[in-house]
């Protein structure tokens, strides 16, 4: 598995996306399915997005929270329905590994809706340093990791729309489940032991 990978390799890849079944859940009797399935999973994917704000000193809420797996993503609109009792037990949970990159900041705009207490979250940006990888955006990381690249392009638009594009559900299902798939491929993937020049130099005094 290689280290480190440059945007102009990174522009060779092939584009990827998520092609798996989206729920959009903006109203309260879409929660129940969603929290059932959710429920029996084990790991996760998760990402959020916010209203981009161009302007000095302007600060929006968190718009959406995503939380995928390998074939099936669930968006919800935090913004018209806030943050259900049900979801926040997944985010408080242990036995549900949340998956995701820059996850810090994510967690933070989460608590200031509902206050609670992150319980396994996993931080690819972390992980990642034990198998020798130095590019830690979740871009670079599923090509390095799953071979393609994944686009960007909906990251600054409007997530409080009153209705989201299809092009912005497919972002957003795509960063969560990217996340639980590049996490799921790391777990079946040898970690090559790091030798220091130090640990060398050592070695070469003991013969």
């Amino acid at each position: 598995m290689r280290k480190t990978i440059s945007n102009d390799e990174l522009a060779e890849f092939p584009l990827a996306s998520f092609e798996g079944v989206i729920h959009v859940i903006e109203q309260p009797e879409d929660l129940d399915k969603a929290l059932k399935y959710l429920n029996n999973q084990s790991i996760i994917g998760f990402d959020t997005e916010t209203r981009p704000a161009f302007k000095k000193g302007q600060v929006f809420p968190v718009s959406l929270l995503q939380l995928a797996t390998s074939d099936q993503a669930f968006l919800f609109r935090i913004n018209k329905i806030g943050l259900p009792p049900g979801v926040v037990k997944i985010l408080a949970s242990s036995k549900i590994l949340k998956i995701g990159a820059a996850i810090r900041d994510d967690i933070k705009i989460l608590q200031r809706v509902v206050p609670f207490k992150p319980m396994g979250f996993i931080e690819l940006q972390d992980l990642v340093k034990d198998y020798g990888i130095e590019s830690f955006s979740l871009k670079k990381l599923s090509a390095i990791v799953l071979g393609f690249r994944i686009s960007k392009s909906q990251r600054l638009t409007n997530w409080d729309a009153e209705e989201l594009t299809e092009q912005q559900l497919i972002y957003g299902a795509t960063d969560a489940w990217v996340a639980c798939d590049i996490y799921k491929q790391l777990l079946i993937t040898p970690i090559e032991p790091v030798i220091m020049e130090s640990e060398i130099a050592e070695s070469v005094q003991e013969d």
